[in-house]
């Protein structure tokens, strides 16, 4: 028993909640299905009680706002946390935790990881996350610390595989952990037949196309009045949000679910159970053109057919299941697209290799390693 107890797991992050899609349901669930670690995962409060297996703790952060004082100062409870714990393991999630790492690894000898979810070299300069003169300045200090610090670290999860060429600069211990789909168990879609009801769900931002999403379903509505459609998901960015809430406040068949509030993620799954149609469009930009959305997993896992941009790297992932009707969300065909919704025969393959399994033992394997040193 001493020997299981001192496998001890860190995950944290600033912004994610505890019980994040990524930190919670897929790696730490896993590593806690494990039955051989004791996982403590830090991060932004949740809005949900999660239940929790007995080797999963939840030590939330005080809730903060996304630019301010105490965002500053979270990294630095989190190195409280993290020296008091002395995980055999610590995973971090955002550049702003990678001296929170070092720290660990030098007091304690603690193995560091650095799960890279988004390159934020390209996320800093190529979105409206920061006023526009202060993006290159910050941009250059966040790949400063990458460039300095990742080499201290014992490994690297990236989230993409086209991370590997936008970040260079990293070791070879790397290993690409996709974002693919854990479906709850259960899940069924029980979709009614009308209205036909069409989905946008997570982050909710201009980069992830919710404003060509309300203007495609608009179009739609004007031939097919049946045409609801669905936003749900976190606006972080509160100048977004008051443009989003002005964009729909006369459009009584498209409904809002959380904006400036979290979403616990089963929502998001209540939410494809009851859809006809997922929309998936980034607007082009260098920051996601080598990123598959998470959402797209999501969707074709539960069998969701998908208006999807028409983007090579996407419609290759979906044409194999007959998983999408491919639009240009820039020039939408609004006569072809409900066409198509109605006579396209979709899955006529069930999809294979988009599940969260395939990516488990891959995480596995490296926490067994990094365990054994």
């Amino acid at each position: 028993m001493q020997e299981m107890k001192k496998r001890r797991i860190v995950l944290a992050s600033v912004l994610k909640p505890v019980d994040d899609t990524r930190m919670f349901e897929k790696l730490g669930s896993s590593l806690a299905a494990s039955g051989i670690y004791d996982l403590l995962i830090i991060g932004y409060p949740s809005r949900k009680t999660v239940e929790l297996p007995q080797n999963i703790t939840l030590s939330p952060l005080t809730p903060f706002k996304r630019i301010s004082l105490q965002r500053l100062m979270a990294p630095f409870k989190i190195a409280i946390k993290a020296i008091q714990v002395k995980p055999n393991v610590l995973i971090v999630n955002t550049h702003e935790l990678l001296i929170v790492g070092v720290l660990n690894k030098i007091l304690f000898g603690t193995k560091i990881i650095y799960d890279i979810q988004e390159n934020y070299w390209r996320n800093i300069l190529w979105t409206n996350a920061f006023p526009m003169p202060v993006r290159l300045p910050i941009a250059l200090w966040v790949r400063l610390k990458e460039k300095c610090l990742v080499p201290f670290f014992d490994w690297s999860f990236l989230a993409e595989n086209g991370y590997e060429n936008e970040m260079r600069f990293l070791q070879k211990k790397i290993t690409v952990l996709k974002n693919k789909v854990r479906i709850p168990k259960g899940f069924t879609r029980q979709q009614p037949a009308v209205p036909i009801n069409l989905l946008f769900s997570g982050t909710i931002a201009e980069s992830t196309g919710v404003f060509e999403a309300i203007d495609l379903a608009e179009k739609l509505h004007e031939l097919e009045p049946s045409i609801h459609l669905h936003i749900i998901g976190f606006c972080a960015k509160a100048e977004t949000h008051q443009k989003l809430l002005k964009r729909i406040e006369n459009l009584s068949f498209i409904t809002l679910t959380g904006g400036n509030k979290l979403v616990p993620h089963e929502f998001i799954f209540e939410a494809i159970s009851k859809s006809h149609f997922g929309l998936i469009y980034y607007p082009s930009s260098p920051h996601t053109q080598n990123s598959i959305p998470t959402k797209l997993y999501e969707y074709m896992g539960c069998l969701l057919p998908i208006a999807l941009h028409d983007y090579q790297p996407w419609t290759e992932l979906t044409k194999p299941f007959q998983a999408s009707i491919n639009i240009d969300f820039s020039n939408p065909d609004s006569s072809a697209i409900l066409q198509k919704m109605r006579a396209t025969q979709f899955y006529t393959t069930t999809p294979d290799n988009i599940s969260w399994e395939s990516e488990e033992h891959k995480l596995l394997d490296v926490i067994q390693k990094l365990m054994l040193k």
